[in-house]
């Protein structure tokens, strides 16, 4: 055990004896498991969505507009206990042009529409298909019902929660996951290719070490350390990098009607990135010494 330590501790400090090469290389590696964690940071979120939707489908409802207020107020009460019906956002032509200035940012200002507000009543529902019901029937009948209500003008489905995010989740699988696998091999030629440059300036000891008896796994391991360590520590570097960003974008689709928030990498994720790339310079180091 004493003697694997110090192999190990070997392979470390030899990483400081090439502080150019290793930068680069560092640096190689963290933005290729930057690309991996961004394609893993997708998923994850989608995910993340389709969970939270239970197998809901979201609708808009438009009414005309000029529609009579207390009319709508009591279809929204009456909307609420229709069966599959799971909850019920609304907004007034007010609160509508209140949402739409402060999407618009900063600056705009609608105030004197609001005499003459042209935007109609709406309300956002999240319909549950039941068991007992095929999805296609029960939302076509849903919709017909809801136009048949006084005032509506028309009912529009979320194509985030129906068949478009079954489609590009189907996609996703097949497209990503080969995407990040390719991401792995660059990983691995980047820390194999660098492993394999540090040798050509230490051929004299390895040669020295195989002539005096040493077993291969005595000279292969502080090199597989080296590379264990490098790919921990540029995926650690992009996983710190891919927060940066995630923060900065969390709220940019988190309005009406997405009301989505993106959110970061789940932890055993993050935990199997990093793993993951450290076990790939791992094998490349491997690969690189294996003659």
């Amino acid at each position: 055990m004493g003697l694997f330590l110090r192999l190990a501790a070997r392979g470390l400090r030899d990483l400081t004896l090439h502080p150019w090469a290793q930068a680069f290389t560092l640096i190689a590696v963290a933005m290729v498991s930057l690309l991996a964690g961004a394609f893993l940071l997708v998923l994850a979120n989608v995910d993340r969505e389709l969970a939270r939707a239970g197998g809901q489908i979201q609708a808009q409802i438009y009414w005309r507009p000029g529609a009579n207020m207390t009319q709508v107020r009591g279809q929204w009460e009456d909307i609420r206990g229709m069966e599959g019906v799971r909850g019920l956002q609304s907004f007034t032509p007010d609160q509508a042009l209140s949402a739409l200035s402060n999407a618009l940012g900063e600056g705009v200002d609608f105030a004197w529409l609001r005499t003459q507000n042209p935007l109609p009543p709406t309300a956002e529902i999240q319909l549950a298909t039941p068991p007992e019901a095929r999805e296609t029937d029960y939302v076509k009948a849903m919709v017909s019902r809801l136009l048949a209500l006084p005032g509506v003008d028309k009912v529009r489905l979320n194509p985030l929660q129906t068949e478009t995010v079954r489609t590009w989740i189907a996609v996703s699988r097949r497209v990503l996951w080969p995407a990040i696998g390719f991401l792995a091999l660059v990983v691995g030629l980047v820390v194999g290719n660098t492993i394999k440059l540090s040798l050509l300036d230490r051929r004299d000891e390895v040669e020295i070490l195989h002539l005096v008896g040493a077993r291969p796994w005595y000279i292969r391991l502080p090199l597989l350390v080296g590379g264990f360590a490098q790919g921990l520590c540029g995926a650690s570097l992009a996983l710190v990098l891919l927060k940066m960003a995630q923060t900065g974008v969390r709220e940019i689709l988190n309005f009406p009607p997405l009301f989505i928030q993106i959110g970061f990498l789940p932890l055993a994720q993050a935990l199997g990135l990093i793993l993951a790339v450290g076990l790939v310079g791992a094998v490349g180091s491997y690969v690189a010494v294996r003659d």
